[in-house]
């Protein structure tokens, strides 16, 4: 049986997502489907309440103003708690490289904070990182930059 929330959502993206399919209207076939391959119906609804949230947060402004490209991220106690230091750099890192903007990483926190797990690893980062960014407009060039940095990094393991 499978246990967390992010392994729903890394299911649905992994099968799911490059066919354009609307959730809505599909919803209790994914739901069934997802029951078949051993998913909790409660994981299943939090993990349609966790893609709701990440809807909901396209109606936020595109980006901040100019004049807070310098301003500096202070994390949270909890979400310190939640992001350790490789997960933070890691969010400076896109940031310094322009894959995420100040909006974007927010949503990105948003949804990580969302989940219910107590410390979320660097490759589960990676993995709400490529979500938000596939389910935001114009982001198509940093969605492609991350989905190839994400596979290719994996591609060169040799076990």
């Amino acid at each position: 049986m499978k246990e967390n929330v992010l392994d729903v959502l890394m299911y649905l993206f992994e099968n799911y997502m490059n066919d354009d399919i609307e959730f809505d209207a599909n919803e209790e076939s994914l739901r069934s489907e997802l029951v078949n391959a051993g998913f909790r119906q409660g994981e299943i609804s939090k993990a349609f309440s966790w893609l709701e949230g990440l809807a909901s947060l396209q109606d936020r402004p595109s980006e901040l103003p100019p004049t807070t490209a310098r301003a500096i991220r202070v994390y949270t106690e909890r979400e310190c708690e939640r992001l350790d230091l490789d997960c933070r750099g890691f969010l400076m890192f896109l940031e310094q490289t322009g894959v995420l903007g100040h909006t974007t990483r927010e949503m990105v926190i948003d949804r990580v904070m969302a989940l219910e797990s107590e410390e979320i690893d660097l490759e589960h980062l990676k993995w709400v990182t490529l979500m938000v960014l596939f389910n935001q407009p114009g982001h198509e060039a940093a969605y492609a930059w991350m989905e190839d940095f994400m596979f290719e990094e994996n591609a060169g393991v040799v076990h």
